[in-house]
């Protein structure tokens, strides 16, 4: 198998992370121990099955052993062996490959999601408000944890948008071609002659942002005061009234 080496340099790797896991000035860096269990779990099912298909490929060359006993008994048992596990082969082979090809960088990355009623007037924000729902419902299922950011609602339960996040490993990969317009057809509670509508909604997922730490100098700032002109009260001429600050290496302006 030409990937093999490949899968033992991983295993190697996963082996070394889960010393590493172990060690107790490690486990006090909470930081650390978090991205070590992450790479770990990346790690994990592409050496299982490795694993899996080295105890196979094992079997195979104990029962081609036994072909050789003279026995006739054993080497029946051996032949039927053989006939078992050679076609697992094959299906490890092309499982080891899906497991190896690159991932996306931001797959195990908690997410934000944005949904938000498009046409269709209170019923499409009663449909947005299911598909609020509806996510809600997978990350129970996923042991995700989901925390409401902001949301606009409607005075009958719908949602003229509604933001949340969703902190969970892999919630990214499993939720990123949620994104789009999403539409429904049926009769709408708010219709009453019973007629088929179609409603939209977007929803937006985005992966979360890293921390990153960034330094402001103060000399790298340039701020402007400005004051009220013309008549006024007794202060309009003597308060600061707007602030602009320009981040001068960026060109970025805040006012």
């Amino acid at each position: 198998m030409d990937i093999e080496n490949k899968l033992l340099a991983i295993e190697r790797d996963y082996l070394d992370i889960e010393r590493k896991m172990a060690d107790p000035a490690i486990m006090a860096n909470l930081k650390e121990l978090q991205s070590l269990g992450k790479k770990h779990a990346q790690l994990e099912p592409v050496v299982e099955k490795f694993r899996g298909y080295r105890s196979v490929r094992q079997g195979i060359a104990d029962a081609r052993e036994l072909l050789k006993s003279g026995e006739p008994d054993i080497e029946a048992l051996a032949a039927e062996e053989i006939t078992v596990l050679e076609p697992q082969i094959g299906k490890f082979e092309d499982e080891l490959k899906l497991l190896l090809l690159p991932k996306d960088p931001n797959d195990e990355k908690s997410v934000i999601i944005e949904v938000r009623a498009g046409t269709g007037g209170e019923e499409a924000a009663l449909f947005a408000s299911d598909l609020y729902r509806m996510y809600n419902r997978f990350c129970e299922r996923q042991r995700w944890r989901m925390e409401v950011m902001d949301y606009n609602e409607t005075g009958i339960g719908g949602y003229k948008e509604i933001i949340f996040r969703i902190d969970g490993h892999g919630a990214f990969s499993k939720l990123k071609f949620e994104s789009g317009v999403h539409r429904v057809q049926r009769v709408p509670v708010t219709e009453a002659g019973g007629r088929v509508h179609t409603s939209a909604a977007t929803v937006a997922v985005l992966p979360e942002v890293d921390d990153v730490e960034v330094e402001i100098r103060p000399e790298d700032l340039k701020i402007d005061t400005y004051r009220a002109s013309g008549a006024g009260g007794q202060h309009v001429n003597m308060t600061d009234s707007a602030v602009r600050i320009t981040h001068l290496p960026t060109g970025i302006v805040v006012t």
